[in-house]
């Protein structure tokens, strides 16, 4: 393995890459030692403190804890992910950005464009709210419009800043730089969860958890990052022949091949992106017109994390986003006419519109699993901490049949454990994606790569 791990710096052009993206990842965690002026952070670091399972430290994960410490960064890439949603979706029901999704390169450039000015507007109004937020909740030190003015500019600036590193990264380094930037946050954090872990056990915070149990909790957890691993390897190989044609005096094809179709392809961005949206609720509900209206609030209460309003939108929403993210990433209409025109067709499946739709059928199907898997692992994280609080249901639900399920089902087991399910989908997805663009890398350049031929997960087969 050591071997290996030297190969990389024995490829120049590799070995630039990956070390221009270890300086703007360094570049990132400096910015986020540089707080921003005018706020009392002992205040604020209580309030994340007590609300770090709520809409604070969802947005606190994606900063990579820079809204607690309430640095320049504080806004984190949470504008670029709310921006690109945004236009990923007008694609669907927008006639001309849906053609000029389709322009190639060029329309794919303006798209990108867009995004970067819609980044710079939503962060302006982020960081608007956070200043009048702040000032209405008296952490600010010397509150007015100058503070607003100062924080505006700092945040804003502090977005585009990054969005900027995201970019050059994906561009000139190694893997996505978005993820990439949400990865190193979350694994800086870890020393500190590691020492909260430590601090509960040793003051017994969690109850009358033994150390034969605590040793399971851990057994459990290896389990959960190896499944994942085993899952978004997965994929579903379509064997394909291709035909043998005459071009000149040469014999081309006659070869067969698959095409896979990953379980998981839209990786954490379902996740992501239904998080993004559920936050909203959770975002308003700290609004004075929402506090004066009982039933409003009521409304956004049962939608606070653990709820089961909240778990039934959180599943939907991944599965709704798995398959929209697919449908972008993957069209069948393209491949099977692809196929066609260089010869290739299924075995037992008609070229054109039958292969298109059995490659739709297929993609279907493991799709589904995979949106399955991201709620598995999403709520498995929730029920540790906080339970499935099917008591909550009205009675008309069967609320009162739940009150007499065990308190570990509806109140969980009050584990709190630093890698929640988005943050372990991310870390374990974008180690896995980085660690096989450097593999390609290095093989297409003739080294051996980090995996073993005889570790390689294959994906089912369709005969």
């Amino acid at each position: 393995m050591l071997e290996k791990f030297t190969n990389i710096f024995r490829v120049p052009d590799l070995r630039k890459r990956v070390l221009f993206t270890l300086a703007m990842l360094a570049v990132y965690r400096l910015g986020s030692h540089i707080p921003t002026p005018g706020i009392d952070n002992a205040r604020l670091a209580d309030a994340f403190k007590n609300q770090s399972g709520g809409l604070l430290g969802f947005y606190d994960l994606f900063s990579g804890g820079n809204l607690r410490r309430f640095t320049i960064f504080a806004l984190g890439i949470m504008p670029y992910i709310t921006s690109s949603i945004i236009l990923q979706l007008l694609t669907v029901v927008y006639e001309p950005l849906a053609r000029l999704q389709k322009e190639g390169e060029l329309g794919r450039r303006k798209i990108t464009q867009w995004t970067r000015y819609l980044t710079f507007i939503l962060s302006a109004v982020q960081a608007l709210g956070i200043a009048i937020t702040l000032d209405k909740g008296g952490y600010v030190l010397n509150p007015g419009i100058p503070f607003y003015l100062m924080t505006m500019i700092t945040l804003t600036t502090g977005s585009v800043f990054i969005m900027w590193l995201g970019e050059q990264i994906t561009e000139r380094g190694v893997g996505n730089g978005m993820s990439l930037l949400i990865f190193s946050g979350i694994v800086v954090g870890l020393p500190r969860g590691i020492e909260e872990l430590y601090t509960k056990v040793k003051n017994g915070e969690w109850g009358a958890l033994t150390p034969v149990a605590i040793v399971a909790l851990l057994l459990v957890m290896i389990v959960v990052v190896g499944f994942i691993v085993f899952m978004e390897r997965g994929e579903r190989r379509i064997p394909v022949q291709y035909a043998k044609r005459v071009v000149g005096r040469r014999i081309m094809g006659g070869q067969a091949t698959h095409l896979p179709l990953r379980v998981n392809s839209g990786g954490v961005m379902p996740v992501i992106f239904a998080s993004s949206l559920l936050s909203i609720p959770q975002m308003l509900s700290y609004a004075p017109f929402v506090k004066n209206h009982h039933w409003i609030q009521e409304t956004f209460n049962s939608l606070k994390w653990g709820e089961p309003l909240y778990t039934l939108l959180y599943a939907a929403g991944i599965i709704f986003f798995a398959y929209f993210y697919v449908s972008i990433v993957f069209n069948p209409s393209d491949v099977a006419d692809n196929m066609r025109k260089y010869g290739g067709f299924i075995p037992g499946i008609r070229p054109g519109h039958r292969t298109r739709d059995f490659i739709n059928q297929v993609l279907t199907h493991i799709t589904f699993i995979g949106g399955l898997y991201l709620i598995l692992i999403s709520l498995i994280p929730e029920w540790m901490i906080a339970g499935m609080h099917l008591d909550h249901l009205p009675p008309w639900l069967g609320g009162t049949l739940f009150e007499r399920l065990p308190g570990w089902i509806t109140r969980g087991l009050g584990v709190s454990f630093y890698f929640g399910g988005t943050s372990l989908l991310i870390v374990v997805g974008v180690a896995m994606d980085t660690v096989n663009q450097i593999e390609s890398q290095l093989i297409m350049r003739h080294y051996e790569g980090f995996t073993p031929r005889s570790g390689r997960i294959r994906g089912r087969r369709v005969w």
